[in-house]
């Protein structure tokens, strides 16, 4: 078998970053409602994230904002096709419309699809299937944008391919519910999910958004044999905790599994049967809900880190500051690297631009799985070295706001600003005219495509 090196691609945070608390069960969304935004510093931030990790020699790549606002949907729903026009009835009418219309939640690409590496498929194809996020408004706006996207980078299909959506009823989050494990024994999909048509609603305080039928879906879809698949439930308790993910309260690499014990239902059964499947390569590090509460765990973050592999052989965890900062999520960490022997450092890194809305690290990157042949095939200029790494950073200091509020999106200048920066990119990115507002569009008018 060919050997396979992981590429994170992260999501660079858009020019319309800003804080309008649209995603229920998100608590630190929530919680910072109304704050006024700083996109150029949450862009950057995000760039030194990619940069550290890309230095401790981790394979890094990264995905381009979508354009904002979403004109389509402005369209669809009758304002008109004069664009001042346009966002001021949209804003007079509904300030959580517009908010949602601008939403740069697609710097979250751990939700812009399911990847299934070629050597987990049973057709030897590297998988994505883009994730339909139906049940938050402001995220469903984004699987047409990312099939492009993803599309356009991963173009080969002797390699590659990408599936459209699931339908909408099939509530679907991509790998933010993606667990991977690897020994030499075996390899296994442990795909989260919260809600099923035949199961009743457990949750007390928040819906659950993945459906079990969509996890099956994504098993048949991306060709995983079942004794590569193991669904599972989602706590309860962890949803309704702030938890809305299963990577809020687990994170995983290779042979190694990090979680809390409300990650899932019936942890320890989980553990048994991960360590039957996986073989006595498997390890693990339960955190008790009397070592580490809920609530610290949702509001640090500590599983939300990336566990990346590193040259030497070791692991690496990258968290939030937040984590570092909280007592009872540092002494988890703390106790992981003492007894988990393939993890050799934890390092905290500052993303708290993305924190504030509820997205640590593993938020910002979709894990790509690829073997050297894979590797070449991709032609845009996504993976990330140091001289892209200084064009972005002069590209964000050029086009990015340092305030932003909702006033702000009222304002047709911003638009222009927005999507001549994205034009800019794309072609930075050799991505080429990958948005329909490339394709067409008039100064003025709503950049429908």
């Amino acid at each position: 078998m060919p050997a396979y090196r992981e590429y994170n691609f992260d999501g660079i945070v858009g020019p319309t970053h800003h804080y309008g608390g649209l995603s229920s069960g998100n608590l630190a969304s929530t919680r910072h409602r109304g704050l006024v935004g700083n996109p150029r510093a949450a862009a950057l931030e995000g760039l030194e994230k990619m940069r550290f990790v890309a230095n401790l020699g981790v394979g890094q790549a990264v995905l381009p904002p979508q354009p904002r606002p979403a004109a389509r949907a402005l369209a669809d729903l009758g304002y008109g096709a004069d664009l001042a026009s346009a966002l001021a009835r949209a804003f007079d009418d509904s300030l959580g419309l517009g908010s949602r219309l601008f939403s740069a939640s697609a710097m979250w690409t751990a939700n812009a699809a399911t990847v299934v590496p070629s050597c987990d498929a049973n057709d030897g194809k590297l998988h994505l299937l883009v994730a339909n996020l139906s049940a938050m408004p402001h995220r469903s706006l984004e699987p047409p944008d990312t099939e492009r996207v993803l599309r356009k980078i991963f173009a080969a299909p002797e390699h590659f391919q990408v599936h459209a959506p699931l339908p909408a009823y099939l509530g679907d989050e991509g790998a933010a519910n993606q667990l991977r494990l690897c020994t030499d024994q075996a390899s296994l999909h442990l795909l989260g999910w919260g809600r099923g048509f035949d199961q009743t609603e457990t949750t007390r305080f928040f819906h659950a958004r993945q459906s079990l039928e969509a996890s099956q879906a994504v098993a048949r879809v991306c060709q995983l044999p079942p004794a590569r698949v193991l669904l599972r439930q989602q706590d309860p308790r962890g949803i309704d905790a702030g938890a809305f993910h299963s990577d809020v309260l687990a994170v995983s690499n290779r042979h190694v599994l990090l979680l809390h014990e409300h990650a899932f239902v019936e942890p320890h059964a989980l553990l048994d049967e991960l360590a039957r499947r996986l073989g006595p390569g498997f390890e693990s590090c339960l955190a008790t809900e009397a070592e580490l509460n809920l609530g610290d765990a949702v509001s640090s973050y500590p599983f939300n880190s990336e566990l990346v592999s590193l040259d030497d052989g070791t692991m690496a965890l990258i968290a939030p500051a937040e984590a570092q900062a909280n007592a009872a999520a540092r002494a988890y960490l703390e106790r992981a690297l003492g007894e988990i022997p393939a993890l050799s450092a934890v390092h905290y890194i500052d993303v708290n631009g993305s924190m504030k809305n509820g997205g640590g690290p593993a938020c910002l990157r979709l894990r790509v799985l690829l073997n050297e042949s894979e590797r070449n095939a991709i032609q845009p200029r996504v993976f990330f070295d140091n001289d892209l790494y200084l064009l972005l950073k002069q590209w964000v200091e050029k086009h990015y706001r340092d305030t932003l509020t909702l006033a702000d999106f009222r304002d047709p200048q911003l638009v222009e600003e927005t999507l001549q920066a994205l034009d800019e990119l794309t072609q930075l990115l050799e991505l080429g005219s990958v948005y329909p507002f490339q394709q067409s569009g008039k100064a003025g008018a709503l950049p429908l495509g």
